[in-house]
């Protein structure tokens, strides 16, 4: 990978790990499906008429609005509304790294070296640690907030998958394009679920409160986490195997820990340090071969 190949994923690691507290904070005044209709209307519907559609086959572009729009975030924000903290689910949405390696063997044939798989077991021996963690404060993490994290992480490979075929059909096609245009799928579904899982009314209502704290929130979420960082991962997904790219993920914690603490006094215990720096370790064994 290139010196600009990592500033990538510094860009991306700081922007998807402050992401979850912002995610929160947003949700305090809008539903998790209002949220995401938001979310992706502002990271498209400015942009669709001076943005060129990207030269892949529609389906492509829709599969990917649905599969990481409405599947990966509709199934997160679900989870922060329903207790879950923001500093956890930073953590365990990185079992994407885990199900993007299983999910590019059979269908990418990108095969995993020994290396990798035991880099990806220890981290994930990290996550672990992580998750099973429990304290007496607000870092607790529920039950149902971890399943649909999880799922959440599930659809998040799968977009990986996605964005991989889409190389295939055209290799060179713009990335950015692709987010912007791939960002219109989800907006109708995600209103016509708020409206069904809030009603009308409700949902009505959250607009007429919304207020500088939820518009600053979308903003973040539709310019930076969604178009700028999604971006810059699509290109990274561009360059190099699926495999070697979504191991970066695992940093995003190390971020999204700290932001949960510094904004909702998420602490740390010490079975959480240990998980951290596992996940750590883990990362280095998987992406820098060691020397005797």
């Amino acid at each position: 990978m290139s010196g600009g190949d990592y500033l990538c994923v510094a860009a991306v690691v700081v922007i998807w790990g402050t992401n979850f507290v912002v995610m929160k904070l947003g949700l305090k005044g809008l539903g998790p499906m209002l949220l995401g209709a938001l979310r992706f209307a502002v990271a498209s519907l400015p942009f669709l008429i001076f943005v060129k559609r990207p030269a892949l086959p529609w389906r492509y572009i829709a599969l990917n609005g649905i599969v990481q729009g409405l599947g990966q975030f509709g199934l997160l924000f679900t989870a922060l509304k329903f207790g879950m903290p923001a500093g956890m689910a930073s953590v365990v949405m990185q079992m994407q790294a885990m199900f993007t390696i299983l999910l590019a063997g059979p269908l990418l044939h990108e095969r995993a070296g020994m290396r990798q798989w035991a880099g990806l077991f220890v981290a994930a021996t990290g996550l672990a640690a992580i998750a099973i963690a429990r304290g007496e404060g607000p870092g607790q993490m529920t039950l149902i907030g971890f399943v649909l994290t999880l799922g959440a992480a599930f659809m998040w490979a799968a977009s990986n998958m996605v964005v991989r075929y889409a190389k295939r059909a055209n290799p060179s096609y713009d990335p950015f394009a692709f987010v912007v245009w791939s960002s219109m799928v989800p907006i109708v579904p995600f209103f016509a679920l708020a409206v069904m899982t809030e009603g009308d009314d409700t949902t009505w209502r959250m607009l007429e409160a919304f207020g500088i704290r939820e518009g600053l929130a979308v903003l973040y979420l539709g310019l930076f986490a969604t178009l700028l960082a999604y971006s810059l991962w699509t290109r990274l997904l561009q360059r190099h195997d699926a495999g070697r790219v979504s191991p970066y993920s695992l940093l995003v914690p190390i971020v999204g820990l700290w932001a949960g603490a510094v904004a909702f006094d998420e602490a740390l215990s010490a079975l959480q340090w240990l998980g951290v720096g596992t996940i750590m370790g883990g990362l280095l064994i998987n992406q820098f071969k060691l020397r005797g």
